[in-house]
């Protein structure tokens, strides 16, 4: 074996050994992340559903523990100087559970926490778009997890994302909108609700599409009907 032919194994072997070290850091981090944020809902899930329960009038006190919760992940983040993307997913999805847990409106609660998490994110400078998007997945996968109205809470959660983004410009609503286009993605019929409908994707033309089977076999057997 050559010199060059064993200098080429060598290199590759270092790739691999390379590849390997940074696989396993990868997923000690990643676990670490997942810890973290199943700490971080765990905390707000609690802390939510125990005052809540402290003040025996959810329904008004709800939404100002809400902002409050929001109010308080917002500064924690800035004092930190880092993790408010990171951390709105969990604290949303936190706050959901928190509400359902004592039978609050989870509709409401989820549209205040997007909203107040996008205000707060432009309010420290953050990635508007990116904390809308994190902010939603949360109560979308919080409703998904208590058996909620899925479908309602994600209407709410991007059209308060939406209208809080109109009260920072139009480049923040262009950025929040174009983020959350994909949200909808498998929420039966809320595309068209609050967004402009996303293009066809290729392999699942049922989750985009603007009627169900049945309504577009009712329509086109009524255009037949009156091409007769």
């Amino acid at each position: 074996m050559n010199a060059e032919a064993v200098s080429d194994i060598e290199y590759h072997e270092g790739i691999s050994k390379a590849g390997t070290t940074v696989k396993a850091g990868i997923i000690s981090s990643l676990k670490g992340i997942n810890e973290i944020e199943a700490e971080i809902v765990s905390l707000v899930r609690n802390t939510v559903s125990n005052t809540l329960r402290a003040t025996g009038t959810v329904a008004h006190e709800a939404v100002t523990i809400t902002k409050d919760v929001v109010k308080g992940t917002i500064q924690a983040t800035e004092e930190v100087g880092t993790g408010l993307i990171l951390s709105t997913k969990s604290v949303a999805k936190g706050i959901v559970m928190g509400v359902s847990d004592v039978g609050g409106d989870v509709v409401t609660a989820a549209s205040q926490t997007v909203k107040g998490a996008v205000k707060g994110a432009a309010g420290v400078g953050a990635d508007v778009a990116m904390v809308a998007r994190r902010t939603v997945d949360g109560v979308i996968e919080a409703t998904k997890e208590i058996g909620g109205n899925v479908e309602e809470v994600a209407k709410v959660a991007v059209g308060g994302a939406i209208e809080a983004a109109g009260t920072i410009g139009n480049t923040a609503v262009k950025a929040v909108k174009d983020m959350l286009v994909g949200v909808v993605e498998g929420v039966k019929e809320i595309g068209g609700a609050a967004l402009p409908k996303p293009r066809m994707a290729k392999g699942s033309p049922k989750e985009h599409a603007s009627f169900t089977e049945g309504e577009a076999a009712g329509a086109f057997k009524a255009r037949q009907k009156k091409s007769k």
